[in-house]
């Protein structure tokens, strides 16, 4: 499916140019500011999306009633939330918000959202978007009265990280709707150098994976946003991206600049996000993620595993990493309140690393030192991979480079599609 192109809109002034770019456009960001000092002081050199439409004046919102898909995340440089910016400012005419996964203030655990409610801070209407989407999203979005919906979500970069589907299901429903989108752009905190991973099976679709896109797909929201509308929706929406400015394809996010605010509850960190694409793999198996800790995804682990496992883990030489032997009492989840053994993930070179290649080899080696090792008995490991193979290969005793040579390509195929939606350097 083809995308029509549009004209860029351009923000002047100092802090650099606005590129809002329509379905199937291009544009450039001007030249990124000087590196600033610290986190959260407006000085970085990454400036998102939101910090760029806000410097032109909302200009692409002029004259529309506007609602914004967002949660925690979607701050300002200085760590404002943007619906307590956008409120009040007579630029905008913000009346509605539309709360993902865990909500739009964030009080939800996985799996839940905070349901229909006016905002105490501004008194906006908070529409619920968790679990919806085609005509039951479209007839809420007609409903909150809005002409435009704005999305701003910092993302973490794997495909079963469910706010770019919320993205994709808002994109679908803004179409029915007759709505226009926007996107504001947030970087990809693992990089946006590769694609990593096999990518999704249809058959296996669901809401921690609606479309054919690899494990860690190494685009940021805006990009993926363009892709989305090129080649997955039956009806195009009436897109607009707004860029970074500053942002470079091999950063990671604590080169930016901006402040980290975790998007999930057990996304404390940027280096959580960096290993999650693989160590979340876990969640479809009987040993902890690490839920319940303070190193979620980076701790891994049941009752019964030793010593055993880190060694073979390390006997693998993965680049980029090294497994410690350890020990730990979930506080929820899987295992409360026992003492678990497992191993904690050490990246040492974060260029080198590669996350999903880590979590098979994990995988492969937990089966293989650890007799109690069970997939859960739904196979949820079919959704987080989006497909059989992993499994069946690994209980056929398939060892880690014979799995992750399986979807060369299908990937390879992904890489040369994503290079048409790709916006920076």
């Amino acid at each position: 499916m083809s995308l029509s192109r549009r004209g860029l809109l351009a923000a002047g002034g100092a802090v650099g140019a606005l590129a809002a770019t329509a379905a199937g456009g291009t544009g450039t960001a001007a030249a990124a500011p000087a590196p600033g000092k610290g986190h959260g002081n407006g000085r970085g050199r990454v400036r998102t999306g939101f910090d760029l439409l806000a410097a032109d004046g909302y200009a692409p919102l002029k004259g529309q009633k506007v609602g914004v898909v967002t949660n925690p995340t979607g701050v300002t440089s200085d760590v404002r939330h943007i619906v307590d910016a956008m409120h009040p400012d007579d630029r905008v005419n913000l009346i509605a918000v539309f709360g993902p996964e865990h909500g739009f203030r964030g009080t939800a655990q996985a799996g839940g959202s905070e349901g229909r409610y006016d905002d105490p801070a501004t008194g906006l209407p908070v529409y619920d978007t968790y679990l919806k989407s085609g005509q039951p999203l479209a007839d809420v979005f007609t409903a909150s009265g809005v002409d435009t919906v704005v999305f701003d979500i910092q993302d973490v970069g794997a495909r079963f990280y469910t706010y770019i589907w919320t993205l994709y299901d808002c994109m679908e429903a803004a179409a029915l709707a007759g709505k226009r989108f926007v996107v504001l752009d947030r970087p990809n905190p693992m990089t946006g150098r590769a694609a990593l991973g096999p990518v999704l099976d249809p058959a296996f679709a669901t809401f921690v994976g609606r479309r054919e896109i690899p494990q860690a797909h190494g685009m940021t929201v805006a990009e993926l946003a363009l892709l989305f509308n090129g080649e997955f929706l039956e009806r195009p929406v009436d897109l607009r991206i707004v860029k970074m400015s500053g942002w470079r394809r091999s950063d990671f996010f604590d080169a930016t600049g901006l402040p980290w605010v975790p998007p999930s509850p057990n996304m404390p960190t940027p280096d959580t996000a960096l290993v999650y694409a693989g160590t979340c793999l876990f969640e479809g198996t009987n040993l902890s993620e690490g839920r319940g800790t303070t190193r979620p995804f980076e701790l891994l682990g049941a009752e019964g595993v030793d010593r055993r496992w880190a060694a073979a883990a390390n006997a693998l030489d993965l680049p980029g990493v090294a497994f410690r032997e350890a020990y730990f009492a979930p506080t929820f989840s899987k295992f409360e309140g026992k003492t678990v053994g497992g191993v904690q993930v050490h990246v040492h070179d974060r260029a080198a690393f590669d996350p999903v290649r880590t979590g098979i080899g994990l995988l492969v080696t937990a089966k293989r030192t650890w007799s109690g090792f069970a997939w859960r008995s739904d196979n949820w490991i079919d959704k987080l991979t989006g497909n059989t193979r992993v499994r069946t290969m690994i209980d056929a005793g398939a060892g880690t480079d014979e799995v992750v040579g399986a979807w060369s390509a299908e990937l390879a195929a992904f890489r040369a599609v994503r290079k048409k939606y790709l916006r920076y350097q």
